[in-house]
């Protein structure tokens, strides 16, 4: 049987090749800071922080305004004829990746070049998770062929950017991009619209969701803390939006639906008295399978957030409710621990999810 042997030589001399070609294509690129092309995913503009969704000066909470400094679904807008594209970006200083969040979803970057009409995927920005976590540097793509390539770069889910640097040729030419995309549709939800589990920064449901409809879409996720606050809500009726979509169930107890999604739905329906909010009922946790207790308490919750909605679309025409049946299948391969789609999962949601949203969206003349 042959053996797997450890050759310590041909890993230096792989290791100094690597090295020498890291130097002789940073030799050749120059850097242009991105606040120079367009950047978006800010639905209330914040120019201090062009990389912040949200101003973390709108929330008293310490932990939610670290999440309101975060990137999550934010994205820079390019043009370059470059055969390289490369990145140098800083961002926090935290080293320590969630137990459903990997560092390319937590703190890399996530480029995508449009083909033929479509947004294909061409590489990640690595980050750099072995020293200070905070200074990175990657080549996202190389060896490309000539011409423009039109490139959406999707920011870090789980971290802020303090500054991000687009490398390309010194040779070649970079520009702003006009966003592509239509309409203003608000995504509001827990860690599963935040995109927990997602392998990059671009395969969130709501990016995935914005890129594969032509839909300008903010991700307002707040992982654990999205529990029909209103605080919240006052920060969303400011919010200029063609249509409201909320995965609201997940974090809160039945107790909390109860008492507060009316006054919720209030405050968001002074500034938007005829917006479509669209509300998504909670996955079917998998915990369920064999625990009573999670069993009773989730489905509970589920009956409540139903029940709500529903009686509230008596009285608003405009709201409504979508089941999350079969979200997820049923053979267990869906999610990352029983509860946060990954990948697949996502795919999954959308499949069912797209055709729902896309037919409420269609009547408000969202096409």
């Amino acid at each position: 049987m042959a053996r797997n042997i450890f050759n310590p030589v041909v890993l230096l001399i792989s290791l100094l090749f690597s090295l020498i070609s890291f130097a002789q294509e940073s030799s050749t690129v120059r850097y242009v800071d991105a606040r120079q092309l367009t950047v978006i995913g800010q639905p209330i503009s914040f120019p201090e922080r062009p990389f912040a969704r949200l101003n973390p000066a709108f929330i008293q909470s310490k932990s939610l305004a670290t999440k309101f400094n975060q990137s999550t679904g934010m994205m820079v807008l390019f043009s370059t004829d470059s055969k390289i594209i490369r990145a140098k970006w800083h961002t926090s200083d935290m080293c320590i990746v969630g137990v459903n969040t990997g560092a390319n979803c937590q703190k890399g970057l996530d480029l995508y070049i449009r083909e033929n009409g479509m947004w294909k995927f061409a590489g990640v920005g690595a980050p750099e998770m072995n020293a200070s976590c905070e200074a990175h540097e990657s080549t996202i793509v190389t060896g490309m062929s000539h011409g423009i390539k039109e490139c959406i770069l999707y920011l870090p889910l789980f971290d802020r950017i303090d500054s991000l640097e687009i490398g390309i040729e010194k040779s070649s030419a970079i520009l702003p991009l006009d966003n592509p995309f239509r309409h203003r549709i608000v995504f509001h939800g827990s860690s599963i619209t935040h995109g927990s589990a997602a392998s990059r920064a671009g395969m969130s449901y709501v990016s995935r969701f914005g890129r594969e409809n032509d839909l300008y879409c903010f991700n307002m996720g707040f992982s654990g803390q999205c529990k029909l606050q209103k605080e919240f809500a006052l920060i969303l009726a400011r919010i200029k939006a063609d249509a409201f979509i909320f995965d609201t169930f997940s974090n809160p107890n039945p107790h909390e639906i109860r008492t507060r999604f009316n006054e919720f739905v209030d405050i968001i329906r002074e500034s938007h008295p005829e917006t479509p909010l669209i509300f998504i009922q909670t996955i079917r946790r998998e915990k369920r399978n064999f625990n009573r207790l999670a069993d009773a308490f989730e489905n509970e919750k589920q009956q409540v957030a139903k029940k709500m909605v529903k009686n509230r679309m008596k009285k608003d025409k405009n709201i409504y409710f979508i089941d999350s049946d079969g979200f997820l299948g049923d053979d267990s391969l869906g999610t990352a621990d029983g509860t946060h789609p990954t990948d697949l999962g996502f795919s999954r949601m959308l499949k069912k999810l797209t055709p729902k949203i896309i037919g409420i969206l269609n009547n408000y003349g969202i096409k």
